[in-house]
């Protein structure tokens, strides 16, 4: 166990802002995620009088956030950027000392633990601060540099693979949602014998919800709003109260379906089933089917591609979804005989399920994975990796 006063020598390149040239400055990320350039700006806009040259190679770490993690081995991108007067920086004696071996160790929680007692302050907040002498003071555990360097090279091929895995995860739930999408496209395509009618002709009138504030004293129905609507699930015992003396125009029933119209799930809509006694806040839209076509079948037209590209602005090039009452009253729909619904309705049901399946078993390994680094940084800095 070597104290880091040992492998670490402070280095100051100080240099005065002038007015014509531009800085690049630099922030550290927490979690020991690295170095960013958290601005370019020129001379003048810079309040401080001396910025502070980082080259490849240092160690810099920022006083305030030491407890957070905020300790980073500077990169050839950082090379030449500048830091604050919070950022001291060191040269590490390579001799003895890897710059990434020392930079894993900062990666570690044990280690923001252990800066944060040796903050000033003494509680976790951001006006603690991590003290030159008191990071020299900490011990790392340093065995040869040959053995450090192949731990590097150990968590690394690890953590290769850690993120390997992440990638195909994620390419996984694309790959799904592509399936679902295509499957939908399929499925509610025009055929012979089947109808096509605007949502106006077999819904009652698009209706908007009821303005009020909520409250989580039980001094009225339910009052169900856009927030409380979460990836097609209410949790109804979270969902607020509102004050509202004639709630009848406003009671939601089963197979009510609501539309977001406002916000980032613009567009997307809820199938009631199931509810106490509710009304809907004002930023969702209420559809009622009348006759001609299953609720159900309705839903699940509206997570088609199809019902997508009719509610897309496609001004300016931004392709956001756009709902007003109007504008769902004009929505086309593909029509099928009502055995065909049924038949649609129960193999989009089927396919979701399977696909929520596998979403559940991701989340699973997604949590597995979140561990892995964790614990094979805990391994190697004990000499067991």
């Amino acid at each position: 166990m070597v104290p880091l006063g040992d492998l670490l020598k402070r280095v100051e390149r100080r240099e005065v802002v002038e007015p014509g040239r531009t800085y690049n400055v630099l922030g550290a990320h927490w979690y020991a995620k690295g170095l960013y350039t958290k601005y370019a700006k020129p001379g003048p806009q810079i309040q401080a009088t001396y910025v502070y040259r980082v080259e490849e190679g240092d160690f810099v770490y920022n006083r305030l956030f030491a407890w957070k993690g905020s300790f980073a081995i500077a990169t050839q991108e950082n090379h030449g950027c500048y830091v604050s007067n919070e950022f001291p920086c060191f040269v590490v004696e390579r001799e003895y000392l890897d710059g990434r071996y020392l930079w894993h160790y900062f990666s570690r929680a044990a280690a923001w633990n252990e800066a944060l007692g040796l903050s000033s302050g003494g509680t976790p907040t951001s006006r603690n601060r991590l003290k030159e002498a008191r990071l020299l003071a900490m011990r790392i555990p340093l065995p040869p540099l040959e053995e450090q360097r192949r731990i590097v090279a150990r968590i690394e091929e690890l953590t290769a693979k850690i993120e390997a895995a992440r990638a195909l995860r994620q390419q996984a739930a694309e790959e799904m949602e592509m399936l679902f999408a295509s499957a939908a496209r399929t499925v509610f395509r025009l055929r012979p014998g089947w109808e096509k009618a605007s949502v106006g002709d077999f819904c009652e009138k698009p209706q908007y919800g009821y303005t009020e504030s909520a409250t989580y004293e039980p001094i009225g129905p339910r009052f169900l709003r856009i927030t409380d609507i979460q990836n097609g699930q209410v949790n109804w015992d979270t969902v607020p109260f509102c004050s509202c003396p004639q709630p009848e125009k406003y009671l939601l029933r089963e197979n009510d379906m609501l539309f977001a119209r406002t916000g980032a799930t613009t567009g997307k809509s809820f199938l009631v089933r199931n509810c106490p006694e509710a009304v809907f806040a004002s930023y969702l839209i209420r559809l009622r089917v009348q006759r001609l076509i299953m609720p159900e079948y309705l839903y699940w037209y509206f997570q088609s591609p199809s019902y997508w590209s009719q509610i897309t602005e496609e001004k300016k090039g931004t392709g956001q979804p756009n709902v007003n009452g109007k504008k769902l009253a004009n929505v086309q729909v593909p029509i099928a005989p009502s055995s065909e619904q049924r038949r649609i309705v129960a193999y989009l049901d089927d396919l979701q399920a399977r696909i929520e399946a596998v979403k559940r078993h991701q989340a699973a390994t997604a949590a597995a994975l979140d561990a892995l680094l964790p614990s094979i940084l805990d391994q190697a800095f004990k000499g067991e990796l």
